[in-house]
Parts: structure tokens; sequence; C-alpha cells
């Protein structure tokens, strides 16, 4: 059974693989301050409510762009699991070439996105991943890694608009129907949902064209069935790609010489 951790900025992606499907997903909020006890004690319950078992797990990846949060990670796995985790980097073998200046600088979900979005849908694509930042992902019809582009997410822009400005306030983002809003709140969503629309729109169009004409899209992340009802240019909403990318590197990773389980240390009791 695999536990397939997935740590963003805002949110925390969590799943376990087992016998050929995901028996469990949550989605948590990113806490930098946790500790390992406290990632024991939060896993724990989180098996126990869907009747899972630690002892059945035997690997876990991770894929973080939270440095501060990984020794803490990486010690619960050991402590908990009584396993070394596997963490994604630029030099894990994910079977994706990073054809860009520097490959340390790619970030280890975007790896992820990338492998899962080639082996799945097949090349050239773009993924389009709707986090903290909406980050595009352009993958070679050889399976490379071509680089992208970072935009600021929505959450983003509708925190700097009430953060900076007097009289304008915290709104739900979602799709007002009519571009032209009729009092504040409707102006508001207008220029955020319809402004992430057409940056998303606009890019992908954009890189398309380098890429050629057979290029698919395919979204993910929290904001993407919301944003991408008004999309044109996106061909996939997968929900599951960077679990579904964690497990393609973890399966090809795994081996005599790769991450195993611990003998000598017990878990504790929780």
């Amino acid at each position: 059974m695999l536990f397939a951790v997935d740590v963003g900025n805002t949110n925390l992606t969590l799943g376990v693989h087992r016998n050929g499907g995901w028996a469990g997903r949550w989605r948590l909020k990113t806490d930098p301050a946790q500790t390992v006890d406290g990632w024991g004690v939060l896993f724990r319950n989180l098996f126990t409510l869907t009747d899972l078992d630690f002892a059945d797990v035997n690997g876990i990846i991770v894929s973080s762009v939270v440095p501060q949060l990984d020794s803490s990670l990486e010690e619960m796995a050991k402590t908990y699991f009584r396993t070394v985790p596997l963490f994604v980097s630029s030099a894990t073998d994910s079977g994706l070439a990073l054809k860009v200046d520097n490959p340390a600088e790619v970030g280890a979900d975007r790896i992820v996105n990338g492998v899962s979005a080639f082996y799945r849908y097949g090349g050239p694509c773009i993924v389009v991943d709707f986090g903290t930042a909406v980050t595009f992902d352009a993958i070679s019809g050889e399976g490379e890694y071509l680089g992208g582009a970072i935009c600021a997410g929505i959450g983003i822009s509708s925190d700097a608009l009430f953060r900076r400005t007097a009289r304008l306030p915290h709104i739900q983002i979602r799709d007002p129907k009519n571009v032209i809003g009729k009092n504040t709140v409707a102006n508001l969503q207008s220029g955020l949902y319809y402004g992430t629309v057409g940056m998303v729109e606009g890019i992908l169009s954009r890189m398309k064209k380098e890429l050629g004409a057979k290029t698919k899209a395919i979204a993910t992340g929290g904001q993407a069935r919301v944003v991408c009802q008004g999309c044109t240019s996106v061909d996939k909403i997968d929900d599951d790609l960077t679990l579904e990318g964690l497990r393609i590197i973890w399966e090809r990773n795994a081996s005599d010489a790769g991450p195993r389980k611990q003998k000598a240390k017990p878990s504790r009791r929780l």
C-alpha cells in the first residue's frame, strides 16, 4: 500500500493507493509549524476514519514545495510508518528529461504533474495547476519537460485587492455569469474570474502554437473545476493528476535497492 503526499504552499493533498485504486484521498491546509507527532496523530486519525492501517503501508512518496516541512515529514515516516520516504526532486528518476537551464529549479510538484500528464495522456501536453500560483508546464512528445510559466493564483489576486484597498471586500470566487457587474461584489467576481480565464486561455493559446496543434491541455488543482468552466482551451480536468504522478514515480523507483521498510526502529503508539 502506497501513501502519497503532495505538500503545497496552501494545501496538503494525501492519497493511499491500494489494489489498483485510491482507497483514501484527503485535502488539508498546509501547516508550516506542524511537528513530527502532530503529523503522526493527524494521519492516524485519517487512516482510522477510512479503515486503513499504518502497518499496511510499504512505501511513502512525497512531493514538497515547502522545504521547512521536509524534515518533520521524513522523521514522521520513519517513526510512525517505519519507512524511509522518497522525496521527489530533479535528481529523482522520474522518466522525464528536464530540458531547462537549471533542472534543480523545477519544483517537485511540476515534475510530478508532468510525468502524470505525459504517461496518462501522451505528449505534447501542457499541465495547468491551479494552486497558490497558477503554473503552466510544457511537455514535449518525447517526454521532455520544456519549461513553462508561473502566474499569481486567483486567491492571491483576491487577497491583494482586499489588503491593498480600503473598501473592497473579500468575496467568494465563482463564475458570475455576466462580465458586466452591477455592484461591487459582482465587479470583483467578474474581474477575478474572467481575468483568470483570460490569462489561462491566452497562455495556453501561445504555448500550443509553440508546441503544435495536437497539444493537449490538462488542468488540475483546487480551483481547476471552477475556472475551467469558462475555458475552451483545456481538454481535460484531472483531480488526481498529482497523486497519479506520485504513484507512477514510486513504481518506477520501487525496487530492492529503493526505499524500504525500516526494521530496527519501532513506531510509537497513539
